[in-house]
């Protein structure tokens, strides 16, 4: 019986420092600094090989001044494509092609139509406005539980509306991957390291 006690001491104390290690830690200790980003003005199609190029799947939206106005998502660049090929798909949401006039393209016939079409978007066209944002002092539990009840994969680190970072579902995996203790061995946290 009393061995069966200090077991669940045990596992209580570890749940109360695992949580503890959650909150001490904060977005800057995860962030990721050396961000690839676009501006408003970049064209949808340059961004299409920037996702391809370098092998991610978002980027902020940021002017001359590192203002954050908004992320482009691949979902984003998605959209567009159903957007111009089928026009009656995207009817509930506004998008770019409001404001332009349009001829269904084909397919077949028609491909450059398209992409010369595309060559007119730019990322301040399709990009996400609502944004979601964290400080660098947000602890990273905060910010698990922001991405969890978004449904996103990334929010951005912001200071003083300026983007000073990036964190990912992977950076955070990163997070508790890195600071999990092993198992059978005992726990050493060292908050100032």
């Amino acid at each position: 019986m009393q061995g069966t006690r200090q077991a669940r001491r045990m596992q209580v104390d570890r749940a109360m420092l695992e949580r503890s290690i959650a909150f001490a830690l904060r977005a800057r200790d995860f962030m990721q600094i050396n961000l690839l980003t676009v501006t408003p003005e970049t064209p949808v199609l340059d961004i299409h090989r920037l996702f391809v190029e370098e092998e991610i799947h978002g980027a902020p939206v940021v002017d001359d001044e590192g203002v954050v106005h908004g992320v482009v998502s691949t979902l984003d660049l998605l959209r567009i494509e159903r957007d111009e090929a089928d026009p009656s798909v995207g009817a509930t949401t506004a998008y770019f092609r409001d404001d332009r006039s349009y001829r269904r393209p084909s397919w077949t016939t028609n491909a450059d139509e398209l992409e010369a079409r595309l060559d007119d978007v730019t990322a301040a066209d399709v990009m996400t406005r609502e944004l979601v944002t964290v400080t660098p002092d947000t602890p990273v539990a905060e910010v698990a539980q922001t991405m969890r009840d978004q449904h996103i994969h990334r929010v951005l680190v912001v200071e003083d509306r300026e983007l000073v970072g990036v964190i990912t579902s992977f950076d955070l995996l990163r997070a508790f991957i890195r600071e999990a203790p092993r198992l059978g061995q005992p726990i050493d946290y060292d908050p100032s390291a």
